[in-house]
């Protein structure tokens, strides 16, 4: 039987950011049911940082954790985490009035967006149809986010302050003794802890049910998404991330390749999902109606769960009925690109310590994350 300060249920980007940070301050073990962490929702992200979007709570998270991207602690990755993208919003419908009132709303938290008409769209990106283009909105801070390095120096942090990240370790059961410590049996072995933390993605309504906890409601929804080859002998490497404005697909440079999807938001139950044809069917067409390009067929397929509570807010607090249950779920598409805020937000809050100031000037407090707001009133 291994003893923790914390354990951490779920090794995905919610679960590996809080241990990265809770790791400075206790024994902290990790446990993730699949075979290596981040397989069902954080390595299936397109992973791009914006401030231009989301609810108040999500921009805040954002702009907080914009600092970490930019300068992560010595030793922590061995190249950038974010590369300037910028990301053009279209108007493919001739919805003026929509196309302002999301730059309004952008231009709220990011200064630097601008609105552009279709001719300056189409410089921007010239593989847009002109005729289809009536104006679009220009956000130059969006960047591409390295996922993965964010991801493993989160993990490496957790193993270097002496904690441990165990996969094929699906948790089967929870209880809590009368001294106020957890047991955690995952079937091949007993781990103990006062405080488990709930970061299981979209399993987290699962595992907080096996800790005797009312469920927060969330619902996993399947986004899709492929790979494609662009025009032959064409840079396209500088070129931004394409999104329409009434949200039907959205496209970006990739690794040489462009990283396609039809934007969809399907509600299912928590599982290995899989991508439906229609889905990527839908998003080659809405890609090729819009743009000159021709997709012959997509070299990758496939599709992940991003999970939403009812108010859109990602939450991190203690359960408001169950002592020494902490969740740290619903991070619906914005989970990576909130990480570092998230991530030091759960590591305070799990310790009843204040939030940093860092964070608290962008307006975060705890009754803002805490699941307790989610309760009827």
């Amino acid at each position: 039987m291994s003893h923790a300060d914390f354990i951490i249920i779920g090794g995905g980007i919610a679960g590996a950011s809080t241990g990265f940070w809770l790791s400075q301050h206790g024994k902290v073990i990790v446990l993730e049911r699949e075979s290596h962490p981040g397989y069902h929702s954080t390595g299936r992200s397109a992973a791009l940082y914006t401030a231009a979007y989301g609810t108040p709570q999500v921009r805040a998270l954002t702009l907080a954790s914009r600092e970490f991207f930019d300068n992560p602690p010595p030793g922590f990755c061995e190249h950038p985490l974010l590369t300037p993208r910028g990301e053009m919003t279209v108007d493919f419908i001739g919805d003026a009035a929509e196309l302002n009132a999301q730059y309004l709303s952008a231009k709220a938290t990011v200064s630097q967006v601008e609105l552009l008409s279709a001719d300056e769209a189409c410089a921007k990106l010239p593989i847009l149809r002109r005729e289809k283009v009536h104006g679009a909105l220009y956000d130059p801070t969006a960047s591409d986010i390295d996922t993965d390095a964010l991801h493993q120096g989160y993990l490496r942090g957790i193993r270097r302050n002496g904690g441990e990240v165990l996969t094929d370790h699906a948790v089967l059961g929870l209880s809590r003794d009368a001294a106020g410590v957890w047991q955690v049996n995952t079937g091949e072995a007993t781990y103990t802890a006062p405080i488990i933390i709930n970061a299981a993605g979209a399993w987290a309504d699962t595992i907080g049910a096996l800790a005797g906890a009312a469920a927060i409601g969330l619902q996993p929804k399947r986004r899709s998404a492929f790979i494609f080859a662009g025009p032959e002998g064409v840079d396209t490497h500088h070129w931004p991330m394409l999104v329409a404005l009434d949200e039907s697909f959205y496209m970006k440079p990739d690794a040489g390749m462009f990283l396609g999807s039809p934007a969809n938001a399907d509600p299912v139950e928590p599982q290995d999902i899989q991508p439906e044809e229609l889905d990527i069917a839908m998003g080659i067409y809405q890609i090729e109606e819009a743009t000159t390009l021709t997709i012959r067929r997509p070299t990758r397929t496939w599709a992940g769960l991003r999970s939403f509570v009812s108010d859109g807010d990602l939450i991190s607090g203690f359960d408001p009925k169950v002592p020494g249950l902490f969740w740290v779920a619903a991070q619906g598409g914005y989970g990576i690109q909130t990480s570092p805020a998230m991530g030091q937000a759960s590591a305070a809050l799990v310790r009843d310590a204040e939030l940093p100031e860092a964070l608290a000037r962008f307006g975060l407090d705890a009754g803002m994350l805490s699941p307790a707001r989610l309760e009827p009133h």
